[in-house]
């Protein structure tokens, strides 16, 4: 499952997921579009996204490898 997949499975906007893991809204979009490399974030913020979706690091990483 992708970042956005798992961001729309909890009724989020990119602005409210940003919020909640304390990042900017373009590093939201940029990981969905994939011009950042999700499996390149710093372990901080794959543990902010994660916690703000409710899934583990790996489950993020996993899904955009997938």
């Amino acid at each position: 499952m992708t970042l956005q997949e798992r961001r729309k499975g909890a009724g989020l906007s990119q602005s409210q997921l940003a919020k909640s893991a304390g990042l900017p809204v373009s590093a939201i979009q940029q990981y969905e579009r994939g011009y950042r490399d999700i499996n390149g974030m710093g372990i901080k913020r794959a543990a902010a996204l994660a916690a703000a979706l409710g899934c583990r690091i790996e489950d993020l990483i996993e899904g955009e490898r997938g």
